[in-house]
This record gives C-alpha cells, structure tokens and sequence, in this order.
C-alpha cells in the first residue's frame, strides 16, 4: 500500500479510532495507582536511573533495515539520493539499477536469509558487552517487527517475512546475559502526515498520535527493552510527540517501569537537557567528567552507522582504538555504545566480528576495572599520557588502565599516593604483586614484570590494580 492510500485511510477511520483508544488508556493508567512521576521535565528528569546501566559500561548498537540493501554511503541513503539528489548517490542508483526503481523496492530484497538470532547472541555475547540496542525502525520508516501501524512498510509484511525484533529478544534473553535494548525514530522523512504536520510548523499532530505513540506503547508493551533509545526528532519540539506524557506511562505504569532506561532524544532541544542518560551528539566524547550520566554511541565504520559495502580497511577503528575509546568514556563517567552494521543477507561482516571478540577478549582480564566501576579523582594522569583511572571505593582499589607498555619497564604515575605497608599493586591476569616506590612529591613508580609477548595477560592496554591509595 502506498503512502496515500495510508493518508486516505488514516484522515477517514483510523485517526479518529486511535484518539479514542489512547485517551482511555491514559486514563485508565492514571487512575489504576499513584503518580510518581508528572508529565513534565521537571518531575520526569528527578527518577533515579536503575542502577544496572551504570555498572554495565559497554554495550552494542546494531544498525540493520532496507538500508542496508544499498549499502552504500550511509543509512540516510534514501534522504541522500531523493531529497539532496547528491551526486554520489544519485550516479550509484543509475548505474545499477533500472529506470523507475523506487526506494520502497529495495524492501522486496531484504529477505535476510541467513539472519540467525542465536548466532547474533553467541557473537554478542562475546563481546563483554551488558546491553544492545537494535534500531526497531530508523528513519526510512520500516519496522523490524509486524506493528499494526506500517501498514505493509515492516519486516513481517514485506522481505524478511519474519518477526526481527522478537526473534533477537527471545535469543538474547535465553542465551546471554545482555539486556535487551531497542533504539527508535520518532519521525520518518517522507511520511505524509509527518511532512504535512511539518508544513503547519508541527500545530497538528496527525503523526505521531496515528503513528509514533501507538507503536512507542506496542513495542514496549510486546518487547519490554530494558533501553528505549530515542532517535530523529524530525525539528519537532517535545510536545508535538507527546513525549513528557509518553514517558510518565513509561516510568509510572508500563512493564518495564523499574527496569528501563531512556536517552534525551526526545524533542528539539532535549538532548542533553533531558532524559535518562545523555548523548549530547554521535560519538560524543568529552573526555572529562560530567555532573549527569552519559553516553557516548559511536561507530566501528567511521563514517556510516549501516553497513557500506564500499568501505575500506582504514575506515574501520582499530581494536586499539576501539579500547581506548572504552577506557576514556569509562574514566569519565559514560558508557560506551558500540555499533556494528549487519549486512542484507542477516550477516555480521567478519570485521565487526573481529572487533566484537577482540574487545572480548580484552575485557576478559580487565573488566574488573570496567563493569560497575566509579570514575577516581582523576580522569587521566596529568603525568603519564594515556593511563585512564577508574575505581571501586568499597574495595579501596583504584585501577590505572595504561595503553602504551613502557619501554623502561617502569610505569610511572603522577597522581596515586602510596602507603608503604599498606598499598599493594597488581597487574591484572598476572597474579604477583609489583614492586613500587614513592616519587616526590606526588606519584608512585611501578616495575613492570619482564613478560615476552605470549607471558602478556592481554593486548591492547594493561590495567594496575592499586589497593590503598589515596
């Protein structure tokens, strides 16, 4: 069906049957229990983030729709070509596709046929990662699962024939320890009730009482995520979406209401005012501490969040990299959100695998001194570059996580302070206490153990246990 017929239908029996079915509901919510949180900022920002999503640290972020069919340039293919008409895009379709092919075509072929959920979870699980967050529908407007309200523009309906969001949730909760997260875009770029709602400057509200709150409530109310990530405001401000309403229900009376964490992509001019956890902006990294809980979501691609199948090697971070930006957000209060691009066919590329068993594999031997951590006194040693502290103030163990193994063999730094007696120093996945001296004024000096590269406990940073330091 297209868009439309969608319009037709929606203005002549849905629309009026929706704002029926939702005003009852909220109703019935409010007088079911207490308020706990009111519908405002104000109230909504004052609930307490559930403790889980501060000591998980790390999780990942998959990009997957029929933007990935193209696969190339980026997942605002379809804005790129239609709307921008910019070259590089335009001269891709030209080139191999035939006259008249529509975006809404690419659909047909998304059959992901070698999507398997269960082995999505093995390779995520691997990862050391806590949570994921899985983009239930991204701009485009597709829907990973069958919602009633695409009409035919979801992945029951139309290529997979199948049910993505379901068949992720149920693998992930059976067979690993992640927590199971779904990102969403409020708005869509060529829906026309979105875009007639944006030629009134947003004073109807067609689309999201139509679309975006009753699939908001269907998705959390069939898949209960433990994170909803809110996405693509569309220039619209909070009240258009209804959102302070939205996430009062979501707080006060939905079935993840003591579990569930949400960002601050929720209207123009909520990010970083608002919210759960902040993102700020993609791939925030301030590098400092800050007063609020935050996140930094970035990408293994540099430069696309979905898959691009013209991708070259040096596009991708580097595991090095890639655990760098772990230890810095860490060391600085956030969580790092890591995203990896699936591939038409339901493929996770080999290179996003690598980085994904890479990062597990060092997280192995350190993440002690990642999950549930706090960040020290000190971010960073104004010392030594790149040694990133964190700790654990009920154990009294402070941890200098150091990327680059001195030549020396003697790690100094410039900001613990040492007790003879009393403190201790370890490297973790070694095992012997290290020797260490104080340094004046301030600082200790640590002799690292003479391994050759297979003794090494780990690749790619090191971390020192630091037991009664002050």
């Amino acid at each position: 069906m297209g868009f439309p017929e969608v319009t037709r239908l929606v203005r002549m029996r849905l629309l009026p049957l929706l704002l029926l079915q939702l005003l009852p509901l909220g109703t019935q919510c409010w007088a079911r229990s207490p308020l706990r949180y009111d519908p405002t900022w104000e109230s909504l920002d004052s609930r307490p983030l559930p403790s889980w999503f501060d000591k998980a640290k790390f999780g990942i972020f998959i990009h997957w729709g029929v933007f990935s069919v193209p696969s190339f340039g980026s997942e605002w293919f379809w804005w790129y070509w239609q709307k921008e008409k910019r070259p590089k895009f335009v001269d891709f379709m030209n080139n191999n596709y035939p006259p008249g092919f529509k975006y809404e075509d690419f659909a047909v072929l998304f059959k992901a046929k070698f999507f398997s959920a269960s082995q999505w979870a093995d390779v995520l699980q691997a990862s050391g990662a806590k949570y994921i967050v899985l983009t239930s529908k991204h701009h485009e407007g597709f829907t990973l699962w069958g919602s009633q309200y695409s009409w035919n523009w979801n992945a029951v309906d139309e290529g997979p024939k199948r049910d993505i969001v379901q068949e992720l949730a149920v693998a992930i909760r059976n067979n690993t320890d992640l927590r199971f997260g779904l990102y969403y875009s409020l708005f869509e770029w060529f829906h026309p009730l979105f875009l007639e709602d944006e030629s009134s400057l947003f004073e109807t509200q067609q689309f999201p009482i139509s679309k975006t709150l009753p699939e908001l409530y269907e998705l959390v109310n069939r898949y209960q995520p433990d994170v909803l990530w809110s996405d693509g405001d569309g220039g619209a401000p909070d009240h258009y979406w209804n959102s302070t309403a939205f996430l009062a229900w979501l707080y006060n009376e939905s079935p993840v209401r003591n579990t569930v964490v949400t960002n601050d992509r929720w209207g123009a001019g909520s990010i970083c005012q608002h919210g759960g956890f902040y993102t700020c902006s993609d791939r925030y990294n301030p590098g400092h501490l800050l007063p609020h809980k935050w996140e930094n979501c970035m990408t293994i691609d540099q430069f696309s969040w979905g898959y691009r199948r013209e991708a070259e090697i040096g596009d991708y971070l580097t595991i090095e990299e890639l655990v760098k930006q772990l230890v810095e957000t860490v060391a600085c209060g956030g969580n790092l959100l890591m995203n990896i691009g699936p591939t038409l066919d339901g493929t996770i590329p080999v290179i996003f695998e690598e980085r994904l068993r890479q990062m597990g594999t060092w997280l192995k031997v350190n993440g002690e001194a990642i999950y549930e951590t706090h960040p020290w006194r000190s971010q960073n040693d104004t010392t030594t570059p790149d040694v990133w502290y964190t700790s654990k103030p009920e154990k009294k163990i402070v941890y200098a996580i150091f990327l680059k193994w001195p030549i020396s063999g003697k790690l100094f730094l410039g900001q613990p302070v040492g007790s003879l007696g009393e403190t201790e120093v370890k490297l973790l996945g070694h095992g012997q206490p290290l020797t260490w001296t104080s340094s004046k004024p301030n600082g200790i000096i640590v002799e690292l153990p003479h391994l050759s590269a297979r003794q090494m406990p780990c690749k790619w940073g090191w971390t020192l246990a630091l037991t009664n330091v002050t």
